[in-house]
């Protein structure tokens, strides 16, 4: 075995050790929320009210809550972000005004969570007068979701070839119809990977809905974007930090967080799935 060899046989395997060793410790979170957790899981928990302070009942109004804020997170981040990508991309040239809002992305998704929070309780909640609401909860978090979709949907763009654009040009496609037409149909299952992350991005954040939307305790549903309501992520905290009967809500902490991660895998698997399928009718036309 030559030395170049015996390096690369080095590399892969260390490479290889930290891939088994990341696997590993999502194998033992995931494992340890499930133990915890599956004992609570039953479909009074999923579906009926909270009750006594939530130390009984269910939590499906924190069910309801999340996905209408994801939903409406996606309903202002998506479009937005694809289009702010799309310009940036595709009308822009390489200057400095490029470079600038690139770098103004890339640093506002590393803003911490709790400063959109603020941000949204002052400008949503106070300033818009929106009040503590699920409308004034979905713009905070799709402020959040808004840089990655941008990044990734400017990423899957470049991933189409040049040649497809100029192929369209060369047939007399003008320049929205080349958009439309060749270059989102081919970026689209990767501009969808944007959408898989700020969904699981979204899901899971406590900051901001806890100064925007997120209520302690609320049994009921929502009945317009004006409405506060529960969300599992603040429900799981509150559960977790509760001073008052621990040993009663520790148990439910855990089912809460099995839920709130199996919905996130399913959201991620589905998008996975549709990716597949439109990634295969792109290929096959």
């Amino acid at each position: 075995m030559t030395t170049k060899q015996l390096k690369q046989k080095i590399a892969f395997t260390i490479f290889g050790a930290m891939s088994f060793i990341v696997v590993a410790i999502l194998v033992i979170i995931l494992g340890f929320i499930v133990v915890r957790g599956i004992g609570v899981i039953s479909w009074e928990f999923l579906t009926a009210m909270p009750k006594d302070g939530m130390t009984k009942g269910g939590i499906f109004p924190a069910i309801v809550g999340t996905g209408c804020l994801v939903l409406g997170s996606m309903i202002f981040a998506f479009p937005i972000g694809v289009l702010s990508g799309i310009f940036i991309h595709e009308y822009l040239s390489e200057n400095w005004l490029k470079k600038f809002l690139r770098m103004m992305t890339n640093n506002l998704a590393g803003v911490p969570s709790i400063v959109f929070g603020l941000f949204g309780m002052a400008l949503f909640v106070n300033y818009l007068d929106f009040g503590d609401s699920i409308l004034a909860g979905s713009l905070t978090l799709g402020l959040l979701a808004l840089p990655v979709v941008i990044r990734l949907t400017e990423e899957a763009l470049k991933s189409v070839p040049d040649d497809l654009r100029l192929g369209s040009f060369a047939l007399g496609a003008t320049k929205i119809q080349t958009i439309q037409k060749v270059v989102l149909p081919v970026a689209f299952p990767n501009i969808l990977t944007g959408l898989i992350l700020s969904i699981g991005r979204v899901s899971g954040e406590t900051a901001p809905i806890l100064f925007t939307v997120a209520a302690y305790f609320l049994p009921r549903l929502p009945e317009s974007i004006s409405d506060q309501v529960m969300a599992l992520p603040y429900h799981l905290y509150v559960l977790a930090t509760s001073g008052t009967n621990m040993e009663e809500t520790r148990p439910m902490a855990y089912g809460t967080a099995l839920v709130l991660v199996s919905i996130v895998l399913l959201i991620n698997v589905t998008a996975n799935l549709l990716r597949r399928r439109i990634r295969k009718k792109v290929n096959m036309k």
